[in-house]
C-alpha cells in the first residue's frame, strides 16, 4: 500500500489515527471478529460508532476495504473525516465526472487507498467489475444494510446485487452494518448476502438519554405552536416532513417567525443540498426542516431535539430518525406530532411502493416498443414514464421499475453529464406477460408495508412506556419502563419495587386470564381477541349475557379476581403494561388486549417484575420499598455545586472509557445523588438508575466524591 505502513496492532492503530485510548463496549466484540476473520453482521444504535468496527480493521490488515454506502452525502463526510486523519480514503459515485472516476479507479488499483467508499448502483456496471476483479480486498463492509431487505423501511433495489458480487468477487469476507432491523429484517439481510457462518452482534437498542414524547395535535396551527415550544426549549434540532411540499410550508412559517431555519429534500440541486447541511452541521441554522432524505451520516453531537410533523411510515424509520438526537449523551427530546388524518400520506406512499401487476406489464411493454434499436434503451425520467402511461403516481412507476430489474428483464444506468437514469430492456423478444414476476411476494411485501404502518400507528395511540413499546417492537422484551417519556411522566413511573409473593399471584391470575383470552400466531407471537373491558369483566365473574355466552365465560379465569372492583383492575391493567407484561393490538379505536412476551416469562414464574402497585395497601408487603423517583424530589433541595461536581467526574470517566456520559450515569440519577447526598453503597443502590453492575464499576468513585463534598 503506496505510503501507508499498516499498524497490526489495533489498540495502537485506535490511538494513532483516532485519538482514542480504548473500543466502546460492544466495538471491542465486532473489531476482535473481524480481525479474525468472520462474517459479521452488526445491529448497534445510532450514535453507537459503527463505522469504527470496519475502519480501523482496514488499518491493521494489507489489501483495501470496499464499503458500499447509499448516499453520495455521506459517503463524503465519511472519506473527508478519513483525510482528515490522514487516513488513505476515496470515493466513487455519479457525482464524479467519467475521467475522476477513471483516475480514482487508477489510484485504488495502484494501492493509493485503503478505504474505498463505493454506491452499489457501481457493482452494475461491468466495466466496474472488470477494474476491481483483481483487487486484492480484505474486507467488503455494506453500510446501511437495512437497505438490502425490502421488508425494511429503507429498501434499495440497488442492494440487491450484492449477494452475487460477493460471489462473483471470490467471497471475500464481509461485514454488514446497521441501527435498525427486526428479526426478519436480519434474517433478510443474511439471506441476501449468503454469509458463510456469519457471527450476529446485537448491540441493544436502548437510548437511556431520549425522551420520547407522542403530542396529539387537531390541525397544523397546533403543531407549530408545539414546535415553536420546542425550538424554544432545546433550540438546536431537526424537524421530520413526510413530502418536500410540507418541508417548504414548514419551512416558511418558522422562517417567518424569525428562528434560524434551513430546508433539505431531494427536489432542491445538489448545490442547495449541500449548502443547507453545512449550514446546520457547522452550526449556522439552529433548525433543519427535512424529508428522510437527510440523515444518513448526520452526526451533529448537539441536536436536542427531533420532531416528526407527519407520522413516518414504520417504527424502523421513526427510531432511527429519533436516534439522531442526543448523541453527546446529554438529554434530548423525541417528539412525533401526531394527527390520525395524517396516516393518509403513508397510505399514499404504501400504494406507490407497490404497484398494480397491470402496471408493471404496461411499463415494460412501453419501454420494449420505444427502446432505440441500438442498445435497447430509452433515456426517459420516471415522470415522463407516469405521464406516458397516465399514472398520477409516478412513485408506482419507480417501484413497477425496481420489480423488472429484480426480475432481471431490465437494467438501469448512469448517463454521463445527466441527472437521470438510462433503462435498457434485456430481451426484446420476451413479452410482459412472460416476465416470471413473483406475485405472491409482491402481495407478501404490500401487506408487510400495510403492517408496519399499522405498528407505527400503535405505537402513537399506545398508553404504555415509549422506549418499552420500541424496544419490544425490536424483540428486546426484558427492560423496565423508561422513567422519563411522556406516558412515564404523566403516571409518575419511576420504577417499581420488586412485588411480594401476594401481589405477584394476583397479577399471575390477571395475565392468566389475559393468556387464556388471546391465541398465537402463526408466528408464535401472542396476539388479542378482546378489549381490556371485556377481559376484566371475565376476571371479575361478570354474569352479563355478553360475558356468560361468549368464550370468555367458559374459561378457568372466569371470576379469578372476583373480589376487585372494575376500576381497581382497570388500574392493575395500567400498571402492568407500563411495565411491559402486557401490549394493545388491533385498530386504535377499538383496542385488543394481549399478554406480552415478557408478561408469559413472567406468569410461568422465569421472570421476576418490578411494578407500581396500584391496589390497596394491604396487598403490599411492609418490607417493600420503591426506588426513588427522580422526578419526586422532597427529600432534599438540589446542591447544584454537588451536582456540577457528580456530573464532571461522570465525563470524565465517560471520556477515559471512550464511552457516551449517559453509560456511566443519567443526569436523572446524579440529580438525585446531588439531593440525597448518599455516601454508602447500600443507600445508594436504592436511586433508579444504579443496578449492580454499575455500582460495581462506577459507584464508588461518586460516593467518594459525595463523602468529601459533605465533609467539607
Amino acid at each position: 500500500m503506496s505510503g501507508f505502513q499498516v499498524e497490526k496492532d489495533p489498540l495502537k492503530a485506535l490511538n494513532k489515527y483516532f485519538g482514542f485510548s480504548s473500543l466502546r463496549e460492544g466495538q471491542d466484540e465486532v473489531v476482535k471478529n473481524i480481525l479474525e476473520g468472520k462474517n459479521v453482521l452488526i445491529v448497534m444504535p445510532t450514535g453507537g460508532g459503527k463505522s469504527l468496527c470496519y475502519q480501523l480493521p482496514a488499518l491493521c490488515r494489507e489489501g483495501v476495504t470496499l464499503v458500499v454506502s447509499p448516499l453520495i452525502a455521506l459517503m463524503k463526510d465519511q472519506v473527508d473525516a478519513l483525510v482528515d486523519k490522514s487516513i488513505p480514503a476515496t470515493m466513487i459515485n455519479s457525482s464524479l465526472s467519467g475521467e475522476e472516476q477513471r483516475e480514482r479507479l487508477m489510484g485504488v488499483r495502484s494501492g493509493l487507498y485503503k478505504l474505498v467508499y463505493i454506491a452499489p448502483e457501481r457493482f452494475g456496471q461491468p466495466g466496474f467489475m472488470r477494474q476491481i476483479a483483481d483487487l486484492d480486498i480484505s474486507l467488503i463492509a455494506i453500510d446501511e444494510a437495512h437497505c438490502l431487505s425490502q421488508w425494511g423501511h429503507d429498501f434499495r433495489p440497488d442492494y440487491l446485487r450484492l449477494g452475487q458480487v460477493i460471489e462473483t468477487m471470490g467471497s471475500p469476507q464481509v461485514v454488514a452494518l446497521t441501527a435498525t432491523a427486526t428479526p426478519k429484517v436480519r434474517e433478510d439481510i443474511l439471506h441476501h448476502l449468503h454469509l458463510v457462518e456469519p457471527e450476529v452482534i446485537i448491540r441493544g437498542f436502548a437510548r437511556d438519554n431520549l425522551n420520547f414524547r407522542i403530542s396529539q395535535c387537531d390541525n397544523h396551527d397546533e403543531k407549530y405552536k408545539r414546535l415553536h415550544r420546542l425550538i424554544a426549549e432545546y433550540k438546536t434540532g431537526i424537524i421530520y416532513c413526510s413530502t418536500r411540499k410540507k418541508v417548504e410550508q414548514v419551512y416558511q412559517v418558522l422562517k417567518d417567525l424569525q428562528l434560524n431555519v434551513t430546508a433539505y429534500h431531494a427536489g432542491m440541486t445538489d448545490a442547495q443540498r449541500s449548502i443547507a447541511q453545512n449550514d446546520f452541521m457547522e452550526k449556522r441554522a439552529d433548525v433543519v426542516i427535512a424529508t428522510n432524505a437527510f440523515g444518513m451520516g448526520i452526526d451533529r453531537s448537539d441536536v436536542r431535539f427531533v420532531a416528526h410533523f407527519e407520522i413516518p411510515g414504520s417504527v424502523e424509520a421513526y427510531y432511527q430518525e429519533a436516534g439522531r438526537a442526543g448523541r453527546d449523551g446529554e438529554i434530548a427530546c423525541c417528539e412525533l406530532l401526531f394527527n390520525h388524518a395524517d396516516l393518509r400520506t403513508q397510505e399514499f406512499f404504501i400504494d406507490g411502493s407497490n404497484p398494480a401487476i397491470s402496471l408493471i406489464v404496461d411499463l415494460y411493454e412501453l419501454l420494449r416498443k420505444h427502446a432505440s434499436a441500438e442498445n435497447c434503451s430509452v433515456e426517459w425520467t420516471v415522470e415522463e414514464m407516469a405521464e406516458k402511461l397516465q399514472s398520477k403516481n409516478s412513485m408506482a412507476v419507480t417501484s413497477a421499475l425496481i420489480v423488472l430489474m429484480k426480475q432481471g428483464a431490465i437494467n438501469r444506468y448512469d448517463i454521463p453529464g445527466k441527472r437521470i437514469k438510462g433503462t435498457q430492456v434485456v430481451d426484446m423478444t420476451l413479452s410482459g406477460l412472460k416476465i416470471p414476476i413473483d406475485y405472491l411476494a409482491l402481495e407478501e411485501k404490500e401487506r408487510r408495508d400495510r403492517d408496519k404502518l399499522k405498528s407505527v400507528t400503535e405505537f402513537a395511540y399506545s398508553h404504555g412506556c415509549r422506549q418499552q413499546w420500541i424496544l419490544n417492537y425490536f424483540g428486546e422484551v426484558d427492560h423496565e419502563p423508561c422513567g422519563h417519556c411522556d406516558q412515564c411522566d404523566d403516571s409518575g413511573v419511576s420504577s417499581g419495587s420488586e412485588l411480594d409473593e401476594s401481589c405477584l399471584v394476583i397479577v399471575k391470575k390477571a395475565l392468566s386470564g389475559i393468556a387464556r383470552a388471546s391465541f398465537r400466531n402463526y408466528d408464535g407471537q401472542w396476539q388479542g381477541r378482546w378489549g381490556r373491558l371485556k377481559i376484566i369483566q371475565m376476571l371479575r365473574g361478570n354474569k352479563t349475557q355478553a360475558i356468560v355466552n361468549s368464550s370468555l365465560g367458559r374459561l378457568s379465569t372466569y371470576g379469578i379476581l372476583s373480589e376487585y372492583s372494575e376500576d381497581e383492575l382497570k388500574k392493575l391493567f395500567k400498571s402492568m403494561q407500563l411495565s411491559g407484561l402486557l401490549c394493545l393490538s388491533g385498530e386504535h379505536d377499538r383496542p385488543l388486549t394481549t399478554i406480552s412476551p415478557r408478561g408469559h416469562e413472567v406468569m410461568m414464574g422465569r421472570q421476576s417484575v418490578k411494578m407500581i402497585w396500584p391496589l390497596a395497601k394491604k396487598h403490599q408487603s411492609k418490607k417493600q420499598v420503591l426506588k426513588t423517583n427522580s422526578n419526586s424530589f422532597d427529600l432534599a433541595e438540589l446542591d447544584v455545586e454537588l451536582f456540577e461536581k457528580l456530573k464532571a467526574l461522570r465525563n470524565e470517566l465517560a471520556q477515559d472509557m471512550n464511552i457516551p456520559g449517559f453509560c456511566v450515569f443519567h443526569n436523572s440519577v446524579l440529580e438525585t445523588m446531588a439531593r440525597m447526598k448518599p455516601t454508602t453503597i447500600v443507600k445508594a443502590m436504592t436511586i433508579q438508575g444504579i443496578g449492580k453492575k454499575k455500582s460495581e464499576t462506577y459507584l464508588q468513585d461518586f460516593l467518594d466524591l459525595i463523602y468529601e463534598h459533605v465533609s467539607q
